[in-house]
């Protein structure tokens, strides 16, 4: 059915790292900042090859962000980096003070996001990142798909001015989007036409979408997958056109339902055409220890999941 297929299995975060190395080569204005996680971030080419255009600022996250405000003043562009939960609850009054408010030219990038940080447990999975970073007034948030697409919404924020929040994660997943696509901040990707339901997905959970489509096709239900990577500003046309052929929606993501993809796009739907909506993502809870399957499995983020959620909203149309 689906026209993607998986090219093989590769993590976000190295996504990240392969658009800085990029970034090093062809933007001399591009600066890093770490807070002592080089490895995790996979930032270890853009440093050796650009070791002046490198600060490690170690574990004082709070001080990274206030630098990378202060880099923005003499031109500079900084891709301050760390694990999502230290780069947006930790240091939340730091950027609505000194990056939103004052709307500087940082780019806040978060690997190690959701539930599939995997064994670190609750106190590292962070969930409501996507709901801190949306509220700020300015800030731009990004959620990639896969390494490609991780790669080149690295290389995009490049060029975009203003606060922006790129989210991706630890382990490796399917990377099934093209190799030279472009990356256009605000625009969704539809993946796969359908008439009976539409599929929002952001994510991790935008390959689990798909595979959720294929299982639905084999019931006869025509199920439309759309790539939502940018969750602010969301694409509402995209979602409004979808929802008018099909008439019902399912939101997918590795976040609290609350603030999340999910209750953007319901504010969308509840303006402008107000449509059965039902909502894969986790239940105002914590996570806990254990590998990636097992955690999206236990908290219902997979393309089982999505496929129970879809044969739900479509009893409510």
């Amino acid at each position: 059915m689906t026209k993607y297929t998986d090219q093989g299995k590769q993590d976000t975060r190295s996504g990240y790292g392969a658009g800085m190395t990029e970034l090093g080569r062809t933007n001399p204005n591009v600066v890093a900042l770490c807070a002592d996680l080089i490895g995790s971030l996979k930032i270890d080419t853009f440093i050796k090859e650009n070791p002046e255009r490198f600060f490690q600022v170690g574990i004082a996250e709070a001080n990274m962000m206030g630098i990378a405000a202060g880099l923005t003043i003499g031109g500079k562009i900084p891709f301050a980096s760390t694990f999502a939960n230290f780069a947006t609850g930790r240091v939340y009054d730091q950027i609505r003070q000194s990056i939103a408010y004052s709307d500087k030219n940082v780019k806040i990038c978060a690997s190690h996001a959701g539930l599939t940080l995997g064994e670190d447990g609750a106190t590292h999975q962070i969930l409501e990142d996507i709901g801190l970073m949306k509220m700020l007034p300015g800030m731009t948030v990004i959620n990639p798909c896969d390494f490609n697409q991780t790669k080149a919404a690295t290389i995009a924020i490049a060029e975009h001015h203003g606060p922006v929040y790129l989210r991706f994660g630890r382990p490796k997943v399917a990377n099934f989007t093209p190799v030279d696509q472009k990356f256009e901040i605000g625009k969704a990707l539809m993946l796969n036409e359908g008439t009976d339901v539409t599929i929002l997905a952001t994510g991790h959970l935008v390959w689990q979408s798909l595979l959720a489509a294929e299982s639905l096709e084999n019931q006869g239900i025509s199920a439309e997958v759309i790539n939502i990577h940018t969750i602010k500003p969301l694409d509402d046309k995209a979602i409004l056109d979808s929802v008018k052929k099909t008439g019902c929606v399912v939101t997918a993501e590795e976040h609290n339902y609350l603030g999340g993809l999910g209750e953007s796009v319901a504010r969308v739907l509840a303006t402008h055409n107000p449509t059965p909506q039902e909502f894969v993502a986790t239940q105002d809870t914590f996570g806990e220890s254990g590998t990636p399957e097992q955690l999206m499995e236990k908290y219902g983020l997979n393309n089982k999941a999505i496929e129970a959620a879809v044969l739900k909203v479509l009893k409510r149309k």
